[in-house]
């Protein structure tokens, strides 16, 4: 390759990943500014979360069509497109005046920051020889890693310092860049014989999938199935699934070809997708409202205790980038794997009072196992899957991807609210009118007999386990108990987050046998060309 040709494919290399870490960032980054938005709307909390789900449904109905509108069209036309249409769809978030207009908007974003994802990676494959192309699944992974992580600290930034419009003006600058960049640095190839477009199968994809992600999204504000409409989204998904999977096998020109399901070591990397994303999206998203409603963090100061969970995804993709080809990579991902599960059980330990030199350390060594996990999975994934379907093969593990995180949030967010008043009657228990603790403290009072405040916290500490009983208004019973009730809601929803961190790494260990099934030979195959 020339040195004119390395230059170039750097620059590419840059621009994918400005498009990559622009979709991947509107992901997160609305979601701090919500209470903003619904004063600035006028809209309740239920409403405004619309603005959450309208993106991810959007999204989750585009993905699939990706990869058929890259072949049949090109790479470069429908990026561009999409990168312009992304950006002009962030700014008309941004001016929105109304929350039916920012909904819209935001579905707009998300048809349009569908492809986003998956042709980046598909462009990049493209781009790097099969020898460098865990290098290149390196770099882009960085990009798909950093946005998730870091959009809420961004959008709690632009949001305290501007307004929240600003979490969407942000994409303007970079937009344009990668739009130009994408019109001069790639060239357009379409597919000599295209398939014809199936509709019925797409169809019922996005029917399937729009109805999954409703149900998910909209799951925990309506209580599940005690909700006709969740039962109802539940059963509409099933139906749709069921046909288009029916349709798929009898189709003589499919939706998603049935080549794709044939390869097993594709089949398996979507599975360890669906779980490794649940795994990087899922504790990104537990642990800012741990730090900020238990334990009183800023928006900022959270940010910047989880900013080296990215550092140590940045700095274990770029060791990784060089032991593909010579390393197995079922090894690497094991380590990596590994080094999630010890960080997660590490969680598992947390208390109320645990230091921001720990959490900033179990989020280096969680970036570094998920930085050892993407890049060879992704390579193994593709090995041996022919180059006629890469795109498409490319748009499904984004969407894997995706339904895992959304799988897993709605699970364990569910999970963290169940535990939470299961934890809270069981700490009542122990706390009545006959328990040493309130009887220590109230007997005195009700006695007219002075109260010693140190001897009292002191007897009380083998009970608080760190509640702040110092500060508790001791003369007045009233307002004790009223404290004491707050306490114990928050005692018991930080035994639920380490429940559900126990969940976490108990999934990361679980996986680790089951790469065995994988095919440590693919990475020597030759993907065909036919």
């Amino acid at each position: 390759m020339t040195p004119d040709q390395l230059r170039r494919r750097r620059w590419l290399t840059v621009v994918v990943m400005m498009a990559t870490i622009m979709q991947a960032l509107d992901g997160t980054i609305a979601n701090v500014a919500l209470p903003n938005m619904q004063g600035s709307l006028s809209a309740t909390q239920e409403q405004v979360a619309w603005v959450i789900t309208s993106f991810i449904v959007s999204a989750a109905i585009a993905t699939p069509l990706a990869g058929f509108l890259a072949v049949r069209f090109g790479v470069r036309r429908i990026l561009v497109s999409s990168v312009i249409g992304f950006t002009i769809a962030s700014m008309l978030c941004g001016a929105a005046q109304t929350l039916p207009q920012l909904v819209l908007f935001r579905i707009l974003q998300g048809v349009f920051g569908a492809s986003l994802v998956p042709l980046s990676q598909a462009l990049m494959m493209d781009a790097y020889s099969r020898e460098e192309q865990g290098k290149a699944m390196a770099m882009w992974g960085v990009g798909t890693m950093l946005g998730p992580i870091s959009g809420p600290t961004l959008g709690g930034w632009l949001t305290d310092e501007f307004s929240w419009r600003w979490v969407f003006y942000i994409n303007l600058p970079v937009g344009i860049l990668c739009a130009v960049g994408l019109m001069i640095l790639v060239k357009n190839k379409a597919s000599d014989t295209p398939r014809p477009f199936d509709l019925l199968g797409f169809s019922l994809l996005a029917i399937a999938l729009g109805s999954f992600q409703l149900m998910l999204d909209r799951g925990h504000q309506m209580d599940w199935f005690t909700s006709n409409e969740i039962i109802f989204e539940a059963v509409v998904a099933v139906v749709a699934a069921v046909m288009f999977v029916l349709h798929m096998l009898s189709s003589d020109q499919p939706f998603l070809p049935r080549d794709l399901f044939r390869d097993r070591n594709l089949m398996l990397g979507l599975a360890f997708t669906a779980v490794t994303g649940l795994l990087m999206i899922v504790t990104a998203t537990l642990l800012p409202p741990f730090l900020q409603q238990l334990k009183g963090y800023p928006v900022f100061t959270t940010g910047l205790v989880m900013a080296p969970r990215g550092i140590g995804t940045m700095l274990s993709m770029f060791v990784v980038s060089r032991l593909i080809g010579k390393v197995d990579a079922r090894l690497l991902i094991a380590i990596g794997l590994g080094l999630c599960a010890v960080s997660l059980y590490d969680m598992t330990l947390f208390t109320l009072e645990v230091s921001e030199a720990r959490i900033v350390w179990n989020g280096f060594v969680q970036g570094l196992g998920l930085g050892l996990i993407f890049p060879p999975l992704t390579t193994l994934a593709f090995a041996t899957v022919p180059i006629r379907i890469r795109t498409e093969g490319a748009a499904l593990n984004a969407l894997m991807r995706n339904l895992g995180a959304s799988v897993g949030v709605a699970t364990l967010v569910a999970l963290l609210d169940r535990n939470t008043q299961i934890n809270r009657s069981v700490l009542a228990e122990h706390l009545t009118v006959f328990s040493p603790l309130w009887r220590f403290a109230t007997v005195p009072i009700e006695h007219g007999i002075p109260v010693d405040r140190a001897r009292i916290v002191q007897h009380m500490m083998p009970y608080s386990g760190g509640w702040p009983f110092g500060s508790l208004p001791l003369d007045d019973p009233s307002r004790m108990i009223a404290v004491w009730s707050e306490e114990l809601n928050r005692q018991a929803a930080s035994i639920a987050y380490l429940n559900d961190f126990r969940v976490l790494a108990i999934s990361a260990v679980i996986l680790i046998p089951a790469l065995l099934f994988m095919r440590r030979q693919a990475m020597l195959v030759r993907p065909s060309r036919r």
